[in-house]
């Protein structure tokens, strides 16, 4: 889902924030200025304190237990929308509200996109089958703070090509989160994405990318899986971003269903989908979600997050 643009209200508005932005270019952070069908918009990009970012931890955590509840019963024969059911359900018993359901009037817990469906697919009682792929992408509110999180799963016996392109495609999540430090750029991360995925042929999504997170589902700044080096906005400590890689096994172009919400890829071609939430604390990233409870469940080994983690998961 993309990041909407607020309009600023007034032209008297618009010249005295242009000035104001003027004057902090140098600091580079918080405030920017981007011209948008011939008007300008500001973005704001909201700093979280460690209180808060402890309150995020909690729902992204819970959005990580879900996908691990999920994990067991990813199997051919099973609905999405048995597994969208099985999902609100336990958010709910968590004390929390899902994230997703009635955002943007989207009718479900989960976003369920499998094969060649990218992202933002809706659950529905066709059962999977051997040899599938689906994306389960889960969002949980609780204290004022969203998580949001998503694994792409094996349904059965997958191909061969079909594993490497997962594979990849989490690799390129790690590579762009060792990026989100303070001083680096968005620009780094997607290029740090961009370039692990594209030497082995995949196509990289350009019209859906990552973004900030907190109080709001969707916060500057948005955060493409494409980029280059030492543009965009700078990192400081305190940012909370989702970094989410869609890369597809073929080409980069996407189509979307007449359910105005399914994105799938232009050729038909298999795509993956992997996302963590993560903090910069101390000047590095850190892992607020985790896909733990998802390797516990499939009896997975993986020191994959120990550069990340927070010492107390």
């Amino acid at each position: 889902m993309i990041l909407s643009k607020k309009p600023a209200k007034s032209h008297f508005l618009e010249s005295t924030l242009f000035l104001y932005l003027q004057l902090l270019q140098n600091f580079e952070i918080v405030f920017f200025k981007v011209p948008l069908h011939n008007k300008f918009y500001v973005e704001m990009i909201v700093i979280k304190t460690s209180e808060e970012i402890e309150l995020m931890r909690e729902s992204a955590l819970i959005v990580s237990k879900t996908l691990g509840i999920l994990a067991k019963e990813v199997k051919p024969g099973v609905s999405t929308l048995y597994l969208d059911k099985l999902a609100e359900d336990f958010i709910r018993e968590q004390g929390a509200i899902p994230g997703f359901l009635g955002l943007y009037d989207f009718p479900n817990t989960l976003c369920m996109s499998p094969n060649a469906q990218i992202v933002h697919g809706i659950p529905n009682d066709k059962p999977m089958e051997d040899g599938d792929i689906i994306s389960i992408d889960c969002g949980a509110l609780k204290n004022g703070f969203y998580g949001d999180h998503a694994y792409t799963f094996e349904v059965g016996n997958v191909a061969k090509e079909t594993k490497k392109l997962l594979q990849i495609t989490k690799e390129s999540l790690y590579a762009g989160i060792r990026e989100l430090r303070v001083g680096k750029r968005v620009g780094d991360v997607g290029f740090a994405i961009q370039n692990h995925c594209e030497k082995h042929g995949y196509g990289i999504v350009r019209e859906l990318v990552g973004h900030g997170l907190g109080r709001e589902m969707h916060e500057d700044p948005e955060m493409p899986n494409y980029g280059r080096r030492g543009r965009g906005k700078k990192f400081v400590e305190g940012m909370v971003v989702a970094i989410e890689p869609m890369v597809n096994m073929g080409t980069h172009q996407i189509n979307q269903l007449n359910d105005g919400w399914t994105i799938l890829t232009k050729d038909g071609k298999p795509s993956a989908h992997f996302e963590h939430d993560v903090a910069i604390v101390n000047g590095k990233p850190e892992l607020l979600s985790t896909f733990k409870y998802v390797y516990e469940a499939l009896g997975i080994e993986s020191n994959e997050e120990d550069e990340f983690s927070f010492n107390s998961l």
